[in-house]
């Protein structure tokens, strides 16, 4: 080892910022004698709170709510903004372009370490479904979340000024894939803004909106169990959303959604939430992985047969010591990610003072899910909720998992306000194009539409 431990986190996530929030309280001394160093490596100078996109695309948290800046949170820590390449474990490095040097045209920075910790998170796992690529939205950063918030309000002042009936109902027809938490909630809440948006608009009425969910297996929101599953269903069929199970989205060509069961649906928007996958990064570190693509690693969060390699959340595949079946993974969500990272930054901590290190173990204690203003499902330690009950326990639980009391507060505040006045129906699409009116005026083309 180096003096001073150099310690390297992968990511800003969830797993990442904790991490480096454990890990800067447990060598507050060792940072301050200048013998302990931390790193952290992300693409954003914040971590994304992500059960809070939905409601961020439905307008009621301020999409800066929904974000955490991690030079807030971690002041004794180096934070990179940039991307990890390679990771070089033989000689302890990482390749990282960062801002300045994609800026500069230069090559990636090689980053030294002496401990590794790898929380890059995951990325969308796409198909090769036709003119997906090109058509298809994704929902899980809060620049999706916000774009597709304008996009929705965009398709509805479309519909409102054509005299197309063709334009007009492709953009009033909504198409989501994927029926887990991010599909089901995002529609929920989505559709339920829709809604109440259609009554300041002179020619559209609420019913002449039509929402489709595809999912490929036979129910939606699997971690709620069967029995909530099938009243999700119910409900979001009682709001005339059509739920399509064991289907699948065959091609998105020309604008049209074509399903496998044969229907086919003229649409401007088609939101893509059928899952993740492991983080590119992993695949090009040269250390174990599993079937999957996620790494390798013990009950201590360490990677497997591998020194001063740490890993956790959606990257790793860390054994379920709670579970009755043997060899039963830890579900990658951020109930599990959350844990991990203090464990992971106490074995850290403990494994530089030559301490034994201490297995993660954490039974799942249920999970709660919205399907708009109001509206939810919970099964939270046996009990089973559904209706107000259980979106108010959505909001509570949520809200106490956000990190730090400033945006506690904050998204308090905004949930309180947001009662007490009507929901605000604005889209700043422009956004996207901030010099689009400058370039104009100053003789340039205009941005192309999406």
């Amino acid at each position: 080892m180096t003096n001073p431990v150099r310690i390297l986190v992968v990511g800003g996530g969830y797993v990442g910022m904790y991490t480096a929030l454990h890990l800067q309280r447990r060598l507050k001394r060792q940072l301050a004698e200048g013998g302990a160093e931390i790193t952290v490596v992300t693409p954003d100078p914040y971590m994304t709170y992500q059960p809070f996109l939905p409601e961020a695309a439905a307008g009621s948290i301020s999409p800066r709510h929904v974000v955490v800046p991690l030079r807030r949170v971690l002041p004794r820590c180096r934070v990179v903004i940039g991307e990890a390449d390679t990771i070089d474990h033989t000689e302890r490095t990482v390749t990282v372009t960062t801002l300045a040097t994609a800026e500069e045209g230069n090559g990636p920075v090689r980053m030294p370490y002496d401990e590794l910790v790898l929380a890059p998170g995951s990325v969308s796992r796409t198909l090769p479904v036709p003119g997906l690529a090109e058509h298809g939205i994704g929902f899980k950063t809060v620049e999706e979340a916000i774009g597709l918030r304008n996009h929705v309000i965009e398709q509805m002042d479309i519909a409102s000024s054509t005299r197309d009936p063709a334009v007009r109902d492709a953009a009033l027809t909504f198409v989501f894939v994927g029926g887990g938490y991010a599909g089901v909630e995002a529609l929920g809440e989505l559709e339920d803004m829709a809604r109440y948006a259609s009554r300041y608009y002179h020619n559209i009425k609420a019913e002449d909106l039509k929402w489709i969910l595809v999912e490929a297996s036979d129910r939606i929101l699997p971690e709620v169990g069967d029995e909530m599953g099938k009243y999700a269903v119910r409900e979001l069929r009682g709001r005339n959303i059509d739920v399509r199970l064991n289907t699948r989205l065959n091609s998105v060509e020309n604008r049209v959604a074509v399903l496998d069961d044969g229907a086919r649906f003229p649409t401007r928007t088609l939101v893509w939430t059928a899952g993740v996958k492991p983080h590119p990064v992993l695949a090009a570190s040269g250390l174990p992985l599993t079937a999957r693509g996620r790494l390798d690693c013990t009950a201590q969060l360490a990677v497997a047969d591998t020194a001063h390699a740490w890993a956790a959340g959606d990257a790793a595949a860390v054994p379920d010591l709670t579970a009755d079946e043997k060899g039963k993974e830890c579900a990658p969500n951020a109930q599990h990610a959350v844990r991990q990272a203090k464990v992971l930054a106490e074995n850290i901590a403990a494994s530089l003072a030559g301490q034994p290190l201490t297995d993660y173990r954490h039974k799942h204690a249920g999970s709660v899910a919205s399907l708009g203003l109001h509206k939810g499902v919970a099964h939270v330690y046996g009990r089973k909720l559904k209706g107000f009950p259980a979106w108010a326990m959505h909001r509570a639980y949520h809200l106490s998992r956000v990190p730090t009391f400033n945006r506690k507060a904050r998204v308090l505040a905004e949930w309180t306000l947001s009662g007490l006045f009507k929901r605000e129906i604005v889209s700043l699409g422009s956004l996207e194009h901030p010099r689009a009116e400058f370039e104009l005026a100053a003789g340039g083309e205009p941005p192309k539409p999406r």
